[in-house]
């Protein structure tokens, strides 16, 4: 009898574990698609269908981490690669198009894995290099394969900024800097807090 009721108390915690780590875990991923009523850091509006939201943490420095070009005036600005204790480090920034027109965001940036592929345009080619420890780390991705990075880009007006976001699994602690690199962009190197 003690033993039935103990089995049932452990598959209770296990559940109760469960639950709070997909829960610590969405929250971390910075929230899921749609506008949920957060406004970029700009005054320009920004119109996408679906796709994910940068993290509600990110905040703009006076001067991004790394800025990595891209083609037509295509600018990534990374603003913060914060370590978290779950095992995770989440990368913030913002596209913005410094060209004179609007801009396609280019679809190489997914990458290439079929699995990243099938859910549309996204930072899924992204990747985190680590020198010091001789190791390159990969965009994470939910159950289903989808990239936990924001989904949905499209176009970029002039002058626009978009806020982006970007989860790999966190090198060692005593690793504090990486080199970012994304398809189509140059690569920059980025200071790793917490």
């Amino acid at each position: 009898m003690s033993i039935r009721c103990t089995a049932r108390a452990r598959r209770g915690a296990v559940a109760l574990l469960v639950a709070a780590g997909l829960a610590a875990g969405a929250a971390g991923c910075g929230g899921g698609g749609g506008d949920d009523g957060k406004k970029p850091q700009t005054s320009a509006s920004v119109s996408r269908s679906g796709g994910s939201q940068p993290s509600a943490q990110e905040g703009q420095s006076a001067a991004p981490l790394a800025e990595l070009r891209g083609t037509d005036g295509l600018l990534l600005q990374i603003t913060s690669a914060d370590r978290d204790s779950g095992g995770f480090l989440t990368v913030n920034g913002t596209f913005k198009n410094d060209g004179a027109q609007s801009l396609v965001i280019p679809s190489a940036i997914r990458g290439d894995e079929t699995e990243i592929v099938q859910h549309g345009t996204s930072l899924g080619g992204a990747t985190l290099v680590d020198s010091k420890g001789k190791k390159r780390y990969y965009v994470l991705r939910d159950t289903e394969g989808r990239p936990l990075t924001t989904t949905g880009l499209s176009t970029i007006a002039a002058g626009q900024t978009i806020p982006v976001f970007m989860q790999f699994p966190a090198p060692p602690a005593d690793t504090t800097e990486v080199t970012l690199q994304l398809p189509t962009f140059s690569s920059g190197t980025i200071q790793i807090s917490g």
